[in-house]
């Protein structure tokens, strides 16, 4: 499953997989807050958290993560992804350029480091 991080600064919203991520998942938690966040500034700065209490994508939820990147690529601001897993790091490493918007990976360690890099974007960007 998706959960929603709380108390994140204005303009970030953030995410933890938990479990096995599906592609209801992306329907019920990921894609309305996307739009939301579109709506409410026009674009999306982002954090996702994958840490121990996450066991895999389900065949559908990567499925859904390849739509989930189909939105207009002005909408994207800045990306963190934190987490300890090498296999998720490397994937992302290796693949992060086809990631509209600017994209860093964290270490669990340095996820306030991680929403801090987002949330200045977000301050950053004239209304």
């Amino acid at each position: 499953m998706i959960e929603l991080l709380q108390d994140l600064p204005p303009g970030v919203i953030g995410f933890r997989a938990v479990g096995t991520v599906t592609a209801d998942d992306y329907r019920e938690v990921l894609d309305p807050a996307i739009d939301a966040a579109v709506a409410a500034s026009g674009k999306v700065d982002l954090v996702l958290v994958i840490d121990d209490g996450f066991d895999r994508y389900s065949l559908g939820a990567i499925m859904a993560d390849a739509a989930f990147l189909g939105r207009p690529l002005d909408v994207w601001g800045r990306a963190a992804l934190v987490t300890d897993r090498d296999v998720i790091t490397g994937l992302a490493v290796a693949f992060g350029g086809l990631v509209p918007g600017e994209f860093k990976v964290f270490p669990l360690t340095r996820k306030a480091e991680a929403i801090a890099w987002v949330a200045d974007a977000s301050a950053s960007t004239p209304d």
